[in-house]
């Protein structure tokens, strides 16, 4: 009976650490996923005032590429914060 115990005792444990484990690391995950939308979006930012400030000096074509690749960064971050979200969810 004590043998009993002890191991339900130990299970008990165990099974709250798991747990705890999960709560932690879907957290992580979803930080990992918000810091991946936040740079995405200053990156996107960013793209946009270069074409402005190309826009002002006449600069058309250029102001699009600059545009283009504010766009292609975001998405670029956006993708590795997803990956790096799916990497925490995996490891724990």
């Amino acid at each position: 009976m004590r043998t009993f115990m002890t191991v339900a005792a130990f299970a008990l444990c165990f099974s709250a650490g798991m747990v705890y484990s999960v709560d932690a690391s879907e957290t992580k995950a979803k930080m990992e996923k918000a810091k991946g939308d936040i740079k995405g979006n200053v990156e996107e930012m960013k793209g946009e005032t270069k074409a402005m400030k190309e826009e002002l000096k006449g600069n058309d074509t250029k102001a699009e590429f600059e545009r283009a690749k504010g766009k292609m960064k975001g998405i670029k971050e956006r993708a590795k914060g997803k990956a790096k979200e799916l990497k925490e969810k995996v490891t724990d």
